[in-house]
């Protein structure tokens, strides 16, 4: 049966609206959030709080304060005499209260700031960890991507989720000072700011739901847009892009999907814009009805002007706190959905892992590796990579794979290094199935090199040690690693030697040819102490007598161990002790070099097929 990949998605996936009770239980994702947060730092965290709370205070006391030098002057002014030391004791502490609310204010934000670097950083080192656990066969999933795309994109700026949720608490223990003194002079005054909120609140939560949905459903477009912008300016894809002419092609793909994207956000803009003009509008004629009550008590004589200036600058302050907080708890609660792609992603578990209780790896190993009736197809593919596929690596034998394009020696190789687990039959080591050992301990003692080797923009001995990176301070290792594959040879042109930047990515680094390049991937096998080393097509882009030279070298260099090389070129295929011909995923024929010609079947003809092209 095929083969499917864990993705425990839950009520995330794109939607035409997001329904009160899925916002509701969006909220749900903060106490796991602030325990993230917490984790970063907690004096941070509980500095950040305090500070709030303090600040929450500060529009009710300076409103109240400026009532009573309202009240002073008055007083004052009717009697053209008096003691005024109050009215410069209550305009100190206004002052005072101004000072420390821009001092509070901008504590606050660089604590923001702060936590948000630390959150960015350590969430970015969690995805990379987690990512380092899942199998091989989830990254090669479209569906995995996407779920990847919109972690990585939660990585920064959730901190404004957390400034959000203290902003919140913060507004309403103000709105709860202000709301007591309005409620003192008149309780209906509550009731009116309400009302006059509530229109703007319902249009901009209708306009999140509508932009929260197109955001998500374009993730993929969002990612193709970003691959387009990538390979239609980058060093990696240049030659192609110019020698094929496919500038033009890119572009118009980019422009074509952009502006599609555009006008989409353009309707929901225009929309938005109108509508919550109007709504605003309505929230606004509400705010001034009860605006011209306090001001007709106060000509009436029944409260004094600095009531009415007291009245009047809560009630704004009310409102606009109350709009704030609503248009707030919106966009929180997007936010808080958008959380939920990150722990998504978190919870996505891998299916190769080591067991409970392994088994310790053999060294040496003594018999080999057994493949019994092993099948295994990719996921959504109809197609078996590999099927009934039966035969041994023995201890120290050196095997090579032969085979079409797709025949699926590299999916073998695969298997061997449990990058995949079969979908059929198992692989056993030394009479026990490879599921039993501990998958760290496997690796370790497996080699690979693919032929789709990474490029690491960074130093050549970095590039080397990569093979065994808890060595890459072990120099000696390194340069003798260089040498056995014959990348000294390449380092030794360098201006910085094992210290030179690779690539043109970052300041005074240089590019490689391509056979330079896979002669430092090579150094990385002979860096890794392994038992088995698999070089998966590691020299196609070396001319003849230097893959010659390379596989003679490594012929010697790897005397006692198993290995397993997978090349077009038979002149290195035939070095090998036995030689496996796989066709369509199956096994067509095996045995040394001499008996496979005596058979004359598919490897004799692929032989001579190759040797007539030097001819």
């Amino acid at each position: 049966m095929a083969k499917t990949v864990p993705t425990h998605a839950n009520s995330t996936e794109t939607k035409d609206q997001i329904s009160w009770r899925e916002r509701f239980a969006a909220l749900g994702n903060l106490p796991s959030f602030f325990r993230l947060v917490w984790q970063v730092s907690p004096s941070l965290f509980l500095g950040n709080a305090f500070l709030r709370l303090i600040r929450a205070a500060i529009p009710t006391a300076t409103l109240y304060i400026g009532k009573l030098i309202i009240d002073q002057v008055v007083t004052l002014s009717k009697h053209n005499e008096g003691d005024t030391r109050m009215l410069w004791w209550l305009v100190g502490a206004e002052f005072g209260l101004a000072i420390l609310s821009t001092a509070l204010g901008r504590a606050v934000a660089l604590m923001d700031s702060l936590l948000g670097d630390l959150f960015a950083n350590q969430t970015s080192i969690r995805l990379m960890e987690h990512a380092a656990t899942l199998d091989l066969e989830q990254f090669e999933d479209a569906t995995f991507y996407d779920k990847l795309e919109r972690a990585r994109r939660q990585t920064n700026g959730r901190t404004v989720l957390l400034s959000g949720v203290f902003g919140q608490v913060q507004e309403l223990i103000s709105v709860g000072f202000l709301a007591a003194g309005l409620a003192v002079y008149n309780p209906w005054l509550l009731v009116l700011i309400l009302l006059a909120v509530t229109p703007s609140f319902i249009g901009d939560n209708y306009f999140n739901q509508r932009s929260y949905s197109l955001s998500r459903s374009w993730t993929p477009e969002r990612r193709e847009l970003d691959y387009l912008r990538y390979i239609g300016a980058s060093d990696e894809t240049a030659k192609e892009v110019k020698i094929f002419g496919i500038s033009g092609f890119l572009i118009d793909r980019f422009r074509e999907l952009s502006w599609q994207y555009y006008l989409k956000n353009k309707a929901l803009a225009i929309s938005r814009a109108g509508w919550g003009t109007l709504l605003t509008a309505l929230g606004t004629a509400g705010y001034y009805g009860a605006y011209v009550w306090i001001v007709m008590r106060a000509v009436g004589g029944q409260i004094t002007l600095g009531d009415l200036t007291f009245l009047a600058g809560s009630f704004r302050q009310v409102r606009g706190s109350l709009e704030g907080i609503l248009l707030q708890f919106s966009s929180l609660t997007q936010e808080a959905i958008y959380l939920q792609d990150l722990f998504d992603y978190f919870a996505i578990k891998p299916s190769i892992h080591s067991p409970s209780t392994s088994r310790p790896f053999p060294n040496p190993i003594r018999q080999g590796f057994v493949f019994e009736n092993v099948g295994f197809k990719y996921t959504n593919s109809e197609r078996w990579a590999l099927r009934n596929l039966s035969f041994t690596l023995q201890a120290g034998e050196k095997l090579a794979l032969v085979g079409e394009n797709g025949a699926g020696k590299t999916t073998l190789v695969k298997l061997l290094a449990r990058l995949y687990d079969p979908a059929e039959g198992r692989i056993l080591l030394d009479g026990y199935d490879l599921r039993e050992y501990d998958l760290a301990e496997l690796r370790r003692n497996i080699g690979v090199i693919f032929q789709d080797y990474t490029r690491f923009k960074m130093s050549a001995g970095v590039n080397i040690a990569v093979g065994d990176i808890d060595q890459r301070t072990n120099q000696d290792r390194i340069e003798t690693s260089a040498q056995r594959s014959l990348a000294d040879t390449v380092i030794a042109k360098l201006a910085g030697g094992y210290d030179q930047q690779l690539g043109r990515s970052f300041g005074k680094g240089v590019e490689l040819s391509g056979g330079e390049w896979q002669k430092v991937a090579l150094a990385r096998a002979y860096m890794r102490d392994a038992q088995l080393i698999i070089l998966d097509e590691p020299t196609a882009a070396l001319d003849a007598r230097a893959e010659y030279e390379v596989f003679q070298r490594f012929a010697k260099l790897t005397e006692g161990k198993s290995s397993v090389i997978i090349s077009h070129r038979f002149s290195t295929v035939r070095m090998a002790d036995r030689i496996l011909v796989l066709e369509n995923g199956t096994l067509l024929e095996i045995g040394s070099h001499y008996e496979l010609l005596e058979k004359e079947g598919r490897y004799a003809e692929l032989f001579g097929l190759q040797a007539r092209g030097y001819q």
